[in-house]
């Protein structure tokens, strides 16, 4: 799963971050025309939709409807009977959910056996790209491209935003894609490095705009705190190599994805674990190993962000380290109890360039859901797919999942200004948080399954710290994000094909790229690595990617 709710992303982050980004290189779906007017028996199955139903209007069913959706439960936000959100939207829209419930802790197990074994429910929430690709290559979910003209804020807002292409991008080896996103009005890398800002200029380092001049401050820092490791990831170095291997032209750690990178002058996808820049980044990293610079322990234990990092990042051993909007605040929390408020600034940076340039993630999309193969037979089939649109895309239902109702929970200024009132909170985000009802975990607004899907902007920094809404303005100003690869979308038995061989061939690069960064292999046998790989078929693999490309391209232009 891959949730962004920043006061409690960092615990849960490796799963949801390794999806994410790994859609990209592993899809690779192409661009084509747009979808068409669907099944014309689905078409007829119009009970209870809106022959007027627009782009920013409010859906209302016109008699009372009940739709079925599946629902992870977090532990520490489970639904009670005080969630009032679910009676706004059905007074709003005349739709009643039947929930079926699922723990967070096996999710995406329970997910998969219900959609295959047919019994889940019409509506599945939580998708992220590349999520749907084994269910829409078995045909048990729907090509929602063939109904997309029943949701128009869907199609205003891909429009507006900007999105087209990457929209054509989810389409699977018959042109059409099976999930619809949730849109992001700015895209910027969720995982970063954050800093001890007032350490950085207690040793005269500024902040670092590429990894070179990281090194450099990890270097003055250790001088003044030798007995620091100054720089950590916290996630077995998946998080530190995602969002470092941009800057060095590769893919790595969270978002390794199939392995694949396109290299513009061959015009074809080459293996990133064997390429330069891949063994440059190994090459930088053990560096820092070996100059007592990187907290070793943090590329080998599974903690999350949270327990060691934490507390050597509050105990002045560790200055700078992985982490998210959430994480800016479990160090600060942490630093409060040791330094003392006011005695530290931590800021998130934006993630440093290198020798591939200023560059970071591709744009990426937000989890949106899909629809079982069976809900095109549902009576009311239509109607879910208006009242999906505007529960998904439309501005008063985005303002409604995250707020709750204006001028009860939150008022709205002419400006666009978000406030929440005093009576309530929102502790996820330390909005009130000494007000007695949360609405979140007392009225279910700000939910971890709904909100956040799409987001404008100025919603998007509603909620977020003033730290935060500085981190999107220093992306967006001074990073370019890597254009997406070219579309390679597999069919049904090439899937299968790929994965067994795609699985030990990362195998073999994540056990090796760990040891070359430690120490324990030397960097000598780097070619003695990469004669590994190509004995478990790599030219294979590359063969079948690449295959993929060629035929998307012929069938597509």
């Amino acid at each position: 799963m891959k949730l962004d709710l920043a006061a409690r992303l960092t615990h849960r982050a490796r799963q949801r971050a390794a999806a994410l980004v790994a859609a990209t290189a592993l899809i690779s779906l192409a661009a084509c025309s747009s979808g068409g007017s669907g099944d014309d028996d689905a078409s007829k199955n119009d009970a209870a939709s809106m022959s007027s139903f627009a782009a920013d209007t409010t859906f209302k069913a016109t008699e009372p409807v009940t739709f079925s959706m599946l629902w992870t439960d977090w532990p520490e936000t489970p639904i009670t009977d005080s969630w009032e959100i679910f009676d706004e939207i059905a007074e709003r829209t005349n739709v009643s959910l039947d929930l079926t419930n699922i723990p967070f802790s096996d999710a995406v197990e329970k997910r998969s056996l219900l959609i295959s074994s047919g019994d889940a429910p019409d509506i599945i929430p939580l998708i992220y790209t590349g999520d749907e690709q084994q269910f829409a290559a078995s045909g048990a979910v729907l090509p929602l491209s063939d109904y997309e003209e029943h949701m128009p804020n869907f199609r205003k807002y891909v429009e507006e935003w900007d999105l087209g292409d990457m929209v054509d991008n989810l389409r699977q080896a018959d042109g059409k894609y099976y999930m619809t996103p949730g849109l992001q009005e700015v895209s910027v890398p969720t995982f970063t490095v954050l800093i001890r800002k007032d350490i950085f200029d207690e040793v005269g380092a500024p902040i670092p705009e590429t990894w070179d001049e990281l090194r450099d401050a990890l270097v003055k820092i250790k001088a003044k705190y030798p007995e620091s490791t100054p720089l950590a990831d916290g996630f077995e170095g998946a998080s530190m190599l995602n969002y470092a291997a941009h800057a060095f032209g590769t893919v790595a750690g969270w978002g390794f994805g199939n392995g694949t990178f396109y290299d513009e002058d061959s015009g074809e996808f080459i293996y990133a674990g064997t390429s330069d820049g891949y063994k440059d980044m190994v090459e930088y990293f053990h560096g820092l190993v070996e100059d007592g610079l990187l907290d070793t322990e943090s590329f080998t234990a599974a903690n999350d962000g949270e327990g060691t990092v934490t507390e050597k990042f509050a105990a002045g051993q560790v200055f700078a380290a992985s982490g998210a909007n959430g994480t800016v605040n479990d160090f600060s929390t942490a630093l409060d109890a040791t330094v003392g408020k006011g005695n530290y600034e931590v800021v998130q940076i934006a993630p440093p360039g290198g020798e591939a340039g200023q560059v970071v993630e591709p744009r990426n999309f937000w989890n949106g859901f899909m629809l079982t193969a069976e809900a095109k037979n549902h009576p009311n089939f239509i109607a879910m797919l208006q009242f999906l649109d505007w529960l998904y895309y439309s501005p008063e239902a985005r303002d409604l999942l995250r707020w709750g109702v204006e001028g009860e929970t939150y008022t709205k200024s002419d400006d666009g200004k978000y406030t929440l009132d005093p009576e309530f909170s929102l502790d996820a985000f330390s909005i009130n948080p000494d007000a007695e009802t949360d609405i979140l975990k007392d009225l279910g607004y700000s939910n971890d399954v709904l909100a956040g899907s799409t987001e404008s902007r100025a919603l998007k920094e509603s909620y977020n710290a003033p730290q935060y809404v500085e981190y999107i303005d220093s992306v967006l100003s001074t990073r370019t994000p890597r254009d997406p690869f070219p579309p390679a979308p597999l069919d049904e038995a090439e899937l299968e094909q790929a994965s067994l061989l795609a699985t030990p061939l990362k195998d073999t690069v994540d056990t090796n790229t760990l040891r070359f960064i430690l120490g324990e292999r030397p960097l000598s046998e780097w070619d003695a690595y990469v004669g590994e790989l190509e004995s478990q078929n790599l030219q294979g693999y590359l063969d079948l990617i690449n295959g993929a490309r060629e035929r998307y391209a012929e069938d597509n232009g």
